[in-house]
Formats: structure tokens, C-alpha cells, sequence
């Protein structure tokens, strides 16, 4: 236990650092960006290490399903993460539910940048949306959805951390309510961009025929 808790006071001494070294190399930049900079590298690597232990190194969550997952985003993540290095147990589950949880973080705060430098309402703007949207609900609703149900009919998970999983998929559907309401949000806003510019273009006509 001991040693889990020197390597999480050295991984926070790291980031706490980073962002340090960022504030001065990066000083004509807002401390709100030098941290979007870190929550970005952050969330790419939590990605591409839990994708590595989960989808190549293994076992195959979907086969071997173990782990406590999160009661909420953040906070019950913390919990989960400690409860299963406490127990010793369920790595895994809990690499693969991070995996899936953390893989639309670089698109948020690509968006997020966008915003800043004025480029969100491009083209560019419109992929990371979309992409945001695909992953959320392929993720966290269907390959959640599945890697939750090999969970529940396993022997081998605890009770508790199966009650853990089903309030991590049900927190999941709560934050679909607000991805449905910004999808319905994103293409009013589409349509009217193109009733917009399609209105703009009959009228220069129009006026193109007078002259």
C-alpha cells in the first residue's frame, strides 16, 4: 500500500509540474490553457496505456470481466481506482471503463481550443463535434452496454462492483441526455446555417437580375 501511495503522490508531482513548466514556457497564454494542455496530454495518455493493457496486452475485458468501475465521473473514479488496488483485483475492468471514458477527452478539449482561437464554427469544428458524439455513444452505450452485461453473468466479480457497474452505465445514460439535447442543439443550428446561406444566395440573385 505504501508504494501505491509514493507512486500516486509522484504521478500528481509530474502533472502539478508540468503545468508549472508549461505556465512559464507558454506565459502569453491564459493558465486556463497551459491546464486544458495538461488535462489534453492527460487524457491521450490515459488512452493509449489503458488501450494497451485492456485491447492488446490483456486479458480481454469482455471475456474476463473483474472490475469496479465509477459511481460518478470523477469523484466515484478516484474511489474505484483506489478500491481496486486495494483489493488487488479487477485491473482490468477498471483500465478498460477508463479507456472508454477518457477517449472523447482530447476531442473535448480540441473543442475547447477551437472556441479560444476563434476556429469552432468551421468545418473543423463540425468533425470534432460529430466525432465527440460517435464515441460517446458508441462507447459508453454499446461497448459499455456489453462489457457490462459480461460482467453481470461472471461468477467472478464481487457484488458491490457489480452494483458499481450498473451505476456507472446508469450515470452514462444520464450524461446522454445532455449529449442528445447539444445533437439536437448542433443540427438546429446546421439548419439554420444553410437557410441562412441559401436565403443570402437567392437574394443576390435577385438582386443580380435587377441590375
Amino acid at each position: 500500500m505504501a508504494a501505491v501511495v509514493v507512486g500516486a503522490l509522484l504521478c500528481i508531482s509530474c502533472w502539478v509540474s508540468l503545468y508549472f513548466i508549461l505556465c512559464i514556457l507558454n506565459g502569453s497564454r491564459s493558465c486556463e490553457w497551459n491546464c486544458r494542455l495538461v488535462t489534453l496530454a492527460h487524457g491521450i495518455l490515459a488512452v493509449c496505456i489503458t488501450g494497451y493493457i485492456g485491447y492488446v496486452d490483456g486479458p480481454w475485458p469482455f471475456t474476463y470481466p473483474e472490475g469496479p468501475v465509477m459511481l460518478a465521473h470523477h469523484t466515484m473514479s478516484i474511489l474505484g481506482i483506489l478500491l481496486t488496488l486495494w483489493l488487488g483485483e479487477s485491473g482490468i475492468e477498471s483500465c478498460a471503463v477508463l479507456f472508454g471514458s477518457e477517449i472523447t477527452n482530447p476531442l473535448l478539449q480540441a473543442r475547447w481550443f477551437l472556441k479560444q482561437t476563434g476556429r469552432y464554427r468551421t468545418l473543423t469544428g463540425d468533425v470534432v463535434d460529430v466525432l465527440f458524439v460517435l464515441l460517446f455513444v458508441l462507447m459508453r452505450v454499446f461497448v459499455g452496454g456489453t462489457m457490462l452485461y459480461c460482467e453481470l453473468i461472471s461468477p467472478r466479480p464481487r457484488f458491490f462492483i457489480k452494483c458499481g457497474g450498473v451505476a456507472m452505465y446508469a450515470l452514462s445514460w444520464v450524461f446522454m441526455v445532455d449529449i442528445v439535447r447539444f445533437a439536437i442543439r448542433k443540427r438546429k443550428s446546421w439548419h439554420k446555417q444553410k437557410t441562412d446561406q441559401q436565403e443570402t444566395v437567392a437574394a443576390n440573385g435577385h438582386e443580380g437580375k435587377k441590375d
